[in-house]
């Protein structure tokens, strides 16, 4: 998926976002302000907006000398997430279609993005907790479930902090010995890394690899060699989160994706409402 205009107010925000997240010094504000206009002003929109994203991001790293701006907020809803884990799984327990719940609360969990949403509360987070049990699937959940039961290999690729406990809720549901779940190869927004994976629990409970890369989302050309074999050798591929959809939208592989459709950039691109509950699949 290319870069749409629509997307650069959103990598603007975000080098304004991750700065005051660091500093409070106005100085270094306007410093990163300045320098990411500047790259903005000269990059390939026939990119994807992780492959932007993940430039711009290294240039804030830089500027701010802080490797994970976002370090705080990533552990605020880490927490966030596991103290919800015991009610949300008996929930799934008592639920008449236990597997179709979890995924419904995997893709709640993708609006923990602050990529998208800056200033996220607690409360956004229930709310969207809330309105996916009833809200309608855009896609074919049941093929999503004959794809799982059927794969010998299946590849989980996360996304964010605090939502990799909802992908924790879904994976329990699914046959563990055959799923790898993968994180980010390096910090960038508040995407989830080994560190997020071992902090949840998720390290306990399957494989677990990161993908040798800082895009938020799978560029594949710049992932590690160990992520590419597992992608090559997976018979499925769960893709969670926008940034997994910008990067894989247009891959032959057999993918679905699992996301909250959350700007309308990706709802028009997908064909589907914003707000909507994805479960994409792409042709093998």
């Amino acid at each position: 998926m290319k870069t749409y205009y629509d997307c650069i107010p959103c990598f603007i925000r975000q080098a304004l976002e991750a700065s005051r997240f660091a500093t409070s010094d106005e100085n270094i504000h306007e410093k990163v302000l300045r320098k990411v206009l500047l790259a903005v002003s000269d990059m390939d929109f026939s990119s994807s907006p992780p492959e932007m994203a993940q430039f711009i991001h290294r240039i804030i790293r830089k500027l701010l000398k802080n490797d994970d701006p976002y370090r705080e907020v990533k552990e605020k809803y880490n927490l966030f997430a596991l103290e919800l884990y015991p009610e949300l799984k008996k929930r799934i327990k008592r639920s008449s279609n236990p597997m179709e719940t979890a995924v419904r609360l995997a893709i709640a969990g993708n609006i923990i993005d602050f990529g998208v949403f800056g200033d996220l509360k607690h409360e956004a987070v229930e709310d969207a907790i809330k309105n996916s049990l009833t809200d309608k699937f855009f896609g074919d959940i049941d093929k999503l479930f004959n794809e799982i039961f059927s794969a010998k290999k299946i590849l989980y690729l996360g996304d964010n902090t605090g939502e990799i406990v909802m992908d924790r809720l879904l994976i329990e549901q699914m046959p563990m010995d055959r799923v790898t779940f993968v994180v980010r190869g390096g910090p960038v927004i508040n995407d989830a890394t080994i560190k997020d994976a071992q902090r949840t629990g998720m390290t306990d409970l399957v494989h677990v690899i990161d993908n040798g890369s800082d895009a938020p989302g799978t560029i594949l050309k710049d992932c590690s060699d160990i992520l590419k074999k597992h992608f090559h050798e997976a018979d499925l591929v769960i893709a969670k989160g926008q940034g997994n959809y910008e990067t894989l939208s247009e891959v032959h592989k057999n993918i679905c994706f699992l996301l909250k459709a959350k700007c309308h950039v990706i709802a028009r691109h997908i064909g589907c409402e914003v707000g909507s509950l994805v479960v994409g699949n792409t042709g093998r």
